[in-house]
């Protein structure tokens, strides 16, 4: 706290030059958590340029995705631009599978892409360097494996603005991070921008608790399984509704911050009993068997000391970064 009992927020871009104390001050934001006091190593971290373009859809010549229970369909996937579905917003329901809110981004160079993948962070601002849309700012918001595609949320206006082609340049800070007071629990894919906002605490034997909008049991994990947790997702399973429902994941939205117990992503994705793992919610629920919202995660633990809290209002980055 700041003298007079006042809170302050500090942007990202202020950050350069400043020393850890004053980086580390407590901030309040808008999801009403008065006292933000997790401190990092923010003045070590280093913010680096990566390069992606809007992509187009791709498909292959057969028009029909095969359900989960058996059935042909034609619907939208991945890629492109979004233009109704943005972080925030419900993430099953809608007549798709693998669906990205907001604008999708890839490199067409291999290794370009890796760097895009892997360096960025959620909560990243990303520039719109070409095209109409040129000089507006984005955030990053996840990834999606397989794909290998960084989504941008923009506001409607920007996405009228951009097109197909559109280069993105995203100011990749936050590899590096590790909370002082927390030394068990590693971070990844999580930017300076969303850690210093996060509605999160630390206790002092350096546990950590954090809101979330819902817990995941470990049955229910699927396509992701085996891959490292530094790019890319891990979908959700959504074909048992009866389970979902009985665990309150039936209206997840994109940009949830959500926990799965009994897994480790410290060096890939797996089961490990006691374990804990928090992520934000990527992309849309699918119809493919196996498949669902995916999760790109942002915390792992397997000492027992990252301790989620149910409390859907204070856990959606839409909310947390001031999105929407």
């Amino acid at each position: 706290m700041v003298p007079g009992g006042e809170c302050v927020c500090i942007r990202h871009d202020t950050l350069l030059g400043r020393n850890s104390s004053e980086i580390n001050r407590c901030h309040k934001i808008s999801t009403g958590v008065e006292d933000l006091s997790l401190r990092a190593n923010f003045e070590e971290i280093v913010m680096l340029s990566v390069i992606g373009e809007i992509g187009s859809p791709r498909r292959p010549f057969s028009p029909y995705v095969v359900t989960h229970d058996g059935r042909p369909v034609t619907v939208p996937s991945s890629g492109g631009i979004t233009y109704n579905v943005r972080v925030g917003d419900r993430a099953s329901g809608w007549a798709c599978d693998h669906v990205e809110p907001g604008a999708t981004v890839r490199n067409k160079d291999a290794d370009e892409n890796n760097a895009l993948a892997i360096l960025s962070c959620i909560g990243n601002e990303a520039h719109v360097v070409s095209g109409e849309g040129k000089g507006s700012v984005g955030t990053v918001t996840g990834k999606h494996g397989g794909a290998e595609h960084l989504m941008i949320d923009f506001s409607p206006e920007v996405l009228n603005k951009l097109t197909i082609g559109d280069k993105i340049q995203v100011r990749a800070y936050g590899r590096g991070l590790r909370l002082l007071d927390a030394p068990e629990i590693k971070l990844m894919n999580m930017s300076v921008q969303l850690l210093q906002r996060l509605p999160a605490t630390v206790a002092e034997d350096g546990s950590l608790t954090i809101p979330v909008a819902g817990i995941v049991p470990p049955e229910l994990m699927g396509s992701g399984v085996g891959s490292n947790a530094e790019r890319g997702d891990y979908d959700i399973q959504t074909h048992d509704r009866e389970v979902l429902e009985a665990n309150g994941l039936a209206n997840l939205r994109l940009g949830d911050i959500v926990a799965v117990r009994d897994q480790d992503h410290s060096f890939g994705r797996g089961y490990r009993k006691g374990s804990m793992v928090v992520g934000v919610i990527a992309h849309s629920d699918c119809m493919v068997a196996g498949h669902g919202p995916g999760l790109t995660t942002i915390m792992t633990c397997n000492t027992g000391k990252l301790h989620p809290v149910i409390d859907p209002e204070h856990a959606n980055i839409a909310s947390i970064l001031g999105l929407r």
